[in-house]
């Protein structure tokens, strides 16, 4: 292409050189051959008015008295009646341009030039215009070497960023190139970059929250098959079965969740729900790992409370908070219940060393982790939560106080639950173990 721009370029200018040249020629040479004449004429007209003055003046017209009114390239012969010739210069050779003027006395003058004068001339001009032609040449390759660098480097570096996506690097360049054109294409290659950042951004996003959150309702599963395994009564197997069923059912449910949240966040599919039903759910699903470590866990609160949400995306929520609980926690796990204005809060701690005082405000965040861990397990609650208009907080650090906040069916206040003055309601009896 730098090679086309550069023929294209020169091919216009010797164009423009040879039309505008050979017209100049043209012009030039007839001015310069015009001029010449006149010349000629003009010392003509000049011999034959000093000889006729010195005729009028009974002077004698000799040689050495009008030698100085010619030029050495030109050759004149006067002529005066009653007297030979009189001579000037030398005769030319060759063609000639000539002039003959007469006197009222019957004298004549006759100036001759030779065309050779005419033709150097001409050919010194042509020289000028042959080396400006030139000089006009080597700018206007310069020139066309640098406008096609200036085109083809914008063109291979908007390759190059081309090859980059497609090799997968999406990283924007933001270079702009003076070339309105050019810039455009460059603007529309930033833009697909950042488009294809983030699709690839929420495909791993996707997939590491589709790791982590499988994660947790497989391990229970995989516990409660155990149970089924390591049992004979046929009893134990059928209720053991009944609540795997119900963990595969929950097992789906996170699985569509994270595909819904994954096309769009803002897509909610909140209930209402019985916020026992699910707190119930989680520990028998958690109660077998409580208790392989010699651990207990158990709710307490009030009771009958029906909150707004997704059941399967709060279930997931709390067997977060539980499981961290477990792997970082120690002692006793208490789901406390309350109410506080029109909504509903679940609220899960523990009794071990809590969150480390530079990790408070910054639990939350993805890759965070006070612990060898991923650090989604708390961000991607916490995404759940808001996506069915809730909240996951950090209420306290030591001893830890995770809790999630749920609005509640109409606002209407729980059954069996009394309003304490710090917003934590009175239990309804012993906790739930």
């Amino acid at each position: 292409m730098r090679r086309r721009l550069i023929n294209s370029t020169l091919a216009v200018v010797l164009v423009v050189i040879a039309v505008f040249g050979i017209s100049l020629v043209i012009v030039e040479s007839r001015t310069i051959e015009s001029s010449a004449k006149e010349s000629v004429q003009s010392d003509a007209v000049q011999l034959i008015g000093v000889v006729e003055n010195r005729i009028a003046a009974g002077e004698k017209v000799s040689p050495p008295a009008l030698t100085r009114q010619i030029t050495s390239q030109r050759y004149a012969v006067i002529r005066i009646p009653g007297q030979g010739p009189i001579t000037l210069g030398t005769p030319p050779h060759g063609k000639v341009i000539q002039s003959l003027q007469t006197g009222v006395h019957g004298e004549s003058v006759l100036v001759q030039e030779s065309r050779s004068v005419i033709s150097q001339e001409i050919g010194r001009t042509l020289l000028v215009i042959l080396a400006v032609a030139l000089l006009a040449i080597a700018a206007a390759v310069v020139l066309a070497v640098q406008q096609a660098r200036r085109l083809t480097s914008p063109l291979i570096d908007l390759a190059e960023t081309a090859e980059r996506l497609g090799s997968g690097d999406p990283r924007p360049r933001h270079r702009r190139y003076g070339v309105p054109e050019l810039d455009r294409v460059a603007d529309v290659l930033d833009a697909s970059a950042e488009r294809i950042a983030k699709m690839l951004t929420a495909e791993r996003r996707l997939a590491a929250d589709a790791s982590h959150q499988l994660r947790t309702p497989l391990t229970a599963l995989s516990m409660r098959l155990e149970e089924i395994i390591a049992t004979d009564d046929h009893d134990t197997v059928k209720e053991e079965a009944t609540i795997a069923l119900g963990q595969v059912e929950r097992l789906t449910d996170v699985v569509q969740r994270l595909l819904t949240n994954s096309r769009d966040p803002r897509t909610g599919s909140a209930v209402t729900f019985d916020l026992d039903e699910v707190i119930k759910q989680q520990l028998e699903e958690w109660r077998p790992a409580y208790r392989g470590e010699g651990r207990s866990i158990s709710s307490t609160g009030t009771r009958g409370l029906r909150a707004v949400g997704t059941p399967g995306a709060v279930a997931q929520v709390l067997a977060t908070l539980i499981e961290n609980a477990l792997m970082h926690g120690s002692g006793s796990v208490v789901i406390h219940t309350r109410v506080t204005g029109n909504q509903a809060v679940a609220e899960v701690t523990d009794e071990g060393q809590g969150v480390p005082p530079d990790l408070g405000s910054r639990v939350f965040e993805r890759t965070v982790s006070g612990r060898n861990s991923t650090g989604l397990g708390l961000a991607v609650a916490r995404d759940l939560a808001e996506a069915d208009g809730g909240r996951l907080e950090l209420l306290q650090q030591r001893p830890p106080v995770f809790a999630l906040f749920l609005a509640r069916e109409n606002g209407e206040y729980a059954e069996g639950g009394t309003e304490t003055p710090e917003g934590r309601p009175g239990q309804d009896g012993p906790p739930v173990r």
